[in-house]
């Protein structure tokens, strides 16, 4: 059975509507155990939900009476509603066929998420937005109702809308931008990152006066409605478009970066992975961050970055992929871990005194170290790798060593800031006479 819950209540076998005798009290107790597949749901939670926290004196009673008709409704379908201790449960099984639009939509924003392509992140976020009929339970529940059932459901619509339209941003795409916003205008007004990708395709669809106004509007309502300045993105960007800057011309690419299986890594530069993996963003010291200056986006950047610089086999690299596709949760949460230890070893880095930063350093490193066994590489070499039961926290773990080995030996001392304000990589200079990075990347400043 197809369930459709993101608008009107839907059901649907073999292409027929089904359940249509059932009543909207009915419904609504049905889609709460949808929102919630396998989880029990007490009756208490159900009658607050049903009667808005005001039930009559008879409602659990009446809650149970919904529940047996239910039951015999969707006992033709093999669907049953389970009694666990003070609530109900009702399981679905994508195996027997049955499907819910709500699931279905989480799991399109999550492989979005850890999508390296932009297309293929766009044809995600497509599919995700357009099971969006109208809003949720539109002909069942009020709006009350809704924000407490469908908060964060609409918190990741709007994402998604924001993250789309990045990635629409990045392929150049700016007029889809302004088709799928543009009727959105009305009903987001205090969204600022809606509000910037509008601002953004007006400025290349050559409408800047149109961008400008979107910001006036913008302002008005925020210091009307919220009593608030818009934040220090949207400002920037207004600065930007008053100010014609060029970079708003393009796409944000990322900078001086090359492209490996479809991600943008930076250029190799420093001489040690654990340099390399600080030099995430083009720009440390600069505020606000320069467009597309962080390449380390998604987890799937991550895993190939390590298989470039090879900390791990490519093999692994594809297993990793793989399974960050099929649990975007858990690779987000890795994702995070490898961002935050970043900012610890750039900090260990540049500060030598920084005791707190090479505590949470040798931490992580330690972990990497009981996760890694000794191999024999093509080159006749012994190599140790963090163990695949790492899982995705392998290329952290790879990382991690790296770092302790840097640490550890006299190159420690020949490590070097680029000085730049628009820099910060890092780098070795073991003639003790170089200051500025040997490329350029920071892209001013002295050469050298």
């Amino acid at each position: 059975m197809e369930f459709r819950l993101l608008g009107p209540f839907g059901a649907w076998q073999d292409g027929e509507r089904v359940l249509r005798g059932l009543r909207r009290q009915e419904r609504c107790l049905l889609a709460v155990l949808l929102l919630e597949p396998g989880a029990a749901v007490t009756t208490d939670r159900l009658i607050g939900l049903l009667w808005n926290d005001a039930p009559p004196s008879a409602a659990r009673a009446t809650v149970h009476t919904y529940v047996g008709r239910l039951r015999a409704a969707l006992r033709p379908y093999g669907l049953r509603v389970d009694t666990r201790h003070d609530g109900y449960a009702l399981d679905l099984a994508e195996a027997d066929g049955h499907t819910v639009d709500v699931r279905e939509f989480r799991d399109e924003i999550g492989q979005a998420a850890v999508a390296g392509d932009p297309a293929e992140k766009v044809r995600r976020y497509d599919r995700a937005l357009a099971l969006w009929r109208g809003p949720l339970l539109a002909d069942v529940i009020d709006d009350e109702l809704r924000d407490r059932l469908a908060g964060r459901l609409a918190e990741l619509r709007l994402s998604a809308l924001e993250q789309r339209a990045q990635a629409q941003l990045a392929m150049g795409l700016h007029e889809r931008v302004l088709a799928d916003l543009t009727p959105l205008a009305g009903e987001l007004p205090e969204r600022e990152g809606l509000v910037a990708a509008r601002m953004t395709a007006l400025y290349r669809a050559g409408r800047r006066a149109e961008a400008l106004e979107l910001y006036e509007r913008t302002r008005a309502h925020l210091a009307a409605e919220l009593g608030i300045d818009p934040g220090p993105a949207l400002s920037t960007l207004h600065q930007r478009v008053l100010t014609a800057d060029p970079r708003l011309d393009r796409p944000p690419a990322p900078l001086y970066a090359v492209r490996v299986d479809e991600e943008w890594l930076p250029w190799s530069t420093s001489g040690h992975p654990a340099l390399e993996f600080c030099n995430t963003f083009a720009g440390w010291h600069h505020a606000p961050r320069i467009p597309g200056s962080d390449w380390l986006r998604t987890y799937r950047t991550l895993a190939v970055w390590a298989g470039h610089l090879d900390l791990a086999d490519q093999g692994v690299v594809a297993q990793l992929v793989e399974r960050a596709e099929r649990t975007p949760e858990e690779a987000e949460a890795a994702l995070a871990e490898a961002r935050a230890f970043r900012t610890q070893l750039y900090a260990c880095l540049t500060g030598p005194a920084d005791t707190r930063a090479f505590a949470a350093v040798a931490a992580t490193a330690r972990e990497a170290a009981r996760a890694a066994v000794l191999t024999l590489g093509p080159d006749g070499l012994a190599h140790w790798r963090p163990t695949p039961a790492a899982g995705l926290r392998l290329p952290l773990y790879a990382t991690a060593r790296a770092a302790a080995d840097l640490l550890t030996d006299p190159r420690r001392f020949t490590v070097r800031s680029c000085p730049s304000d628009d820099c910060g990589w890092l780098f070795l200079d073991s003639t003790g006479r170089r200051r500025w990075c040997s490329l350029s990347t920071c892209g001013g400043g002295p050469r050298g």
